[in-house]
Parts: structure tokens; sequence; C-alpha cells
């Protein structure tokens, strides 16, 4: 499966292809009123779509805190040397100019009878349907002797934007021939292959700049994804400087002390130049407090990605317990696509759709070595099911890894196109 900006682009365009005139379905107050909670790939895209597709016949608000979204896919290559971070940042007038209603506060509670936001700057927004987009909160005590205090001592970088400057000036300011501790978070977690390409990006910046320093990778897992690709390309780029400790060796066993920049594996303790931090991970705190969680994360219906808990709040994205579906930018676009399709048909009786979905994950290992995994799913009463997938196999040739990357150039220049019109 190969996919470029223009396929990209042109797969978004099928579902906006079949619009039916709308008919407003409003109880009694006028236009229908979305609001949409999260400016990232799941919300950003509903917002987008709702607004776009709807031709004005629904009022869509946006809330996200944000005047800048920085993309978390695409920021390991930050790291690496590849992007600069003006890359990664992208603002909200191209959904404004579409017709969404672009609020940057805090959304801090929701209150489901009454169907109202209420925002930290005052504000309290009605809604007919409300789409829940908050991305990912961290577990507290998940890692002993890390909260979010230790931050800037022991970045996460897991949310793009400052964290990421702060672990890349980090890098920069390692001692020739230090250490680089990862912890690994488990799952499930935001964008699987993730940690496991910032290892990679990590260790071609310190290769170029540091090439005497060493990389821990502290893991609680047995095995990750693209287990093999990403094992192979260490081997073959960064010979003898990537130390992965599975669960099998201790890697599930691990405390950190910021202070004295120190982190214990199974009992052995390292000091670390940088120690980069990763949580486990929940779905973000609004909803929680809208009541929608169970456990860690949100349960929704594969068809429309509603809510278990309410039929009139959706959760997209990384927050969203949904089956198959690895917590991903792409995953989260795709859930979008669907839920406006569902919001747009229950609020303007314009025709809904079949629920599809598909995601792909990119990596960079190296200067043009590029890989990839992704599937397509499909809706049941359980769950978001996987049909079928691909991956890329070890051993491929230096075009078709050239050829990967360049795919996924054009799949980032395509869904933040999508997202941010």
């Amino acid at each position: 499966m190969t996919l470029n900006r223009r396929a990209f682009l042109g797969s978004s365009m099928v579902t906006a292809a079949g619009l039916a005139a709308p008919m407003v379905l409003a109880d009694g107050h006028g236009k229908p009123r979305v609001v949409v909670v999260g400016g990232g790939a799941g919300g950003a895209t509903a917002a987008r779509y709702i607004a776009k597709d709807s031709k004005g016949a629904v009022d869509v608000t946006l809330i996200e805190p944000s005047r800048t979204y920085y993309t978390c896919f695409f920021s390991n290559l930050y790291l690496g040397g590849f992007r600069d971070m003006d890359d990664l940042g992208h603002s909200y007038g191209g959904l404004a100019a579409n017709g969404v209603n672009v609020v940057h506060d805090w959304a801090v509670a929701v209150d489901r009878d009454a169907k109202t936001v209420s925002l930290a700057g005052g504000a309290v927004l009605p809604y007919d349907k409300l789409i829940l987009s908050p991305g990912i909160d961290f577990v507290e005590g998940a890692v002993p002797g890390w909260d979010v205090s230790a931050q800037n001592a022991m970045p996460h970088a897991y949310k793009a934007g400052s964290q990421t400057e702060l672990l890349k000036a980090q890098l920069n300011a390692m001692p020739e021939g230090g250490t680089f501790v990862m912890v690994a978070p488990p799952n499930p977690y935001r964008c699987p292959p993730g940690p496991y390409e910032r290892i990679s990006m990590v260790a071609h910046h310190l290769k170029a700049n540091n090439p005497t320093a060493k990389i821990i990778v502290a893991d609680p897992k047995e095995k990750f994804s693209k287990m093999a690709l990403f094992q192979e390309g260490w081997a073959n780029h960064y010979e003898g400087m990537v130390d992965w400790i599975g669960a099998d060796f201790g890697g599930d066993n691990v405390s950190v002390d910021p202070a004295a920049m120190t982190v214990s594996i199974d009992g052995e303790v390292t000091k670390a130049d940088v120690c980069n931090v990763i949580p486990a991970m929940k779905a973000g705190r609004i909803a929680e407090l809208a009541g929608v969680t169970d456990g860690n994360w949100a349960p929704v219906n594969a068809a429309d990605m509603s809510s278990k808990a309410d039929p009139d709040v959706h959760v997209l994205g990384d927050a969203s317990q949904q089956g198959d579906m690895p917590k991903s930018g792409f995953s989260a676009n795709s859930q979008a696509k669907v839920c406006a399709n569902a919001v747009r048909g229950a609020l303007t009786g314009s025709k809904v759709f079949p629920a599809k979905f598909s995601n792909t994950c990119w990596s960079l290992i190296a200067t043009e070595d590029g890989v990839k995994v992704g599937a397509s799913y499909e809706a049941t009463p359980e769950k978001i099911a996987k049909v079928d997938g691909f991956i890329s196999a070890t051993g491929e040739t230096a075009e078709l890894r050239k050829a990967t990357f360049q795919e996924s150039e054009g799949w980032y220049s395509g869904i933040t196109a999508d997202m941010f019109g």
C-alpha cells in the first residue's frame, strides 16, 4: 500500500462528494450546536469536516488552549535534525476561515444533563453533540520518583512543543561519551512505534555529534511495534550505541531520582546525563471529568465513536477505548471523519455512510531509511476490528526505504492540510 499527499486528500474527498442537503434538526433553539474539545488530529479534523460539510447548518465551536498546535507525529524528526520546530507548528486560522468558532481556553467541566461545557475563562457553552478529543495525560505514580514537577529535569516530550525543545537542548548539552536513558511506557500508549523512532533519532544525532555516547532503553514490555525493523536498523546504523532492556531483564522494575539524575533498573543504579521518562498514559483529564471513562480510557461505539456512557458525547483518538486501532494521529484523523459524518447526519438528517477506518505509522530510522506498519479496520458491535494489515520487511533495499520515507513526508503534508484547512 502506498500513500502520498494527493491520495490522502483524495480519500477524504470521497466522503464529501456524497453529501445530502442539510435538514436542520435543532432542539428548538435554531441551529444545532457541536462543541469539540481538543484541537489535535481528532478534534481539528472533526470540527473542520462538520463545519465544511454542513455548509453552515451546524454551529461548530472548537475549544483548544494552544494558539499554535505542534504535532507529536514527526516531532522525533526534530530531535534527529530532520525537521525544524516551526515545521511542526500549525495555527487555527484555516479552521476559523472555514466557519469553525475557535476558542483558546481550557475546558474544565462537562454537565451532561444540562449539555454544557464550562471553560476556565468562565464561559459556559451549550451543545447538542459534544466531541472530546483531549489526547493523553499521564498516570500518576506510574514511574516511581517521577511526576510532572520533574518534567524539566527528566522530560517526557510526549506532548510536542516546549518539552520537545527541552529534550533537544539536553541532547545538545550532553557531555562527550555521556549516557541517554529512556524509560519506555507500558501498553497501551500514544504512537506504539514512537519511543523507538525516538531512540533512532537520538542515536542519529549522537552519532554525528557525540559518537561515544550510549543509549539505554528500560522497557516494561517484552516486545514492541516494528521491533525487528528497529533492531535491524540500530545494528546497521548505530552499532553498539543502543542497549535495550526489556521486561525479561528488569525493564519493568524501574524508578528514577530526578534530583540525582539517576535511574534504577532492577536495582542497578545508572547515572544519566539525559533521562527521557515516558510514563503510562490515560485519557485526557476532561474525559474523566465528563464521566465517560472506565479505568484509564473512554469506551466508545465503533460505528460512530459515541461514548458508551452517553450517545451525545463522542470520544476520538488517543483518549478512546475503541478496539484494534493504535493510538496515532492517523487513527484519530480517520475516526474523526467517521464521527463527523455521524454527528452531521444526526443533526441535519444528511446521509450517514458506513464506518471504515485506516491507519499507517511511519518511522524514520536513519537518513532516508523509513519503515511503516498499517491496517484497515471496520466497525463491529464489539469494537473497531482489524480487517487486514501490512508491515515493512527486514532487509529491504535502500531505494524502497527511501521511497517509504518520502511517502511519510507526503502523508504529513496531507494530514495537516486535512486537519487545519
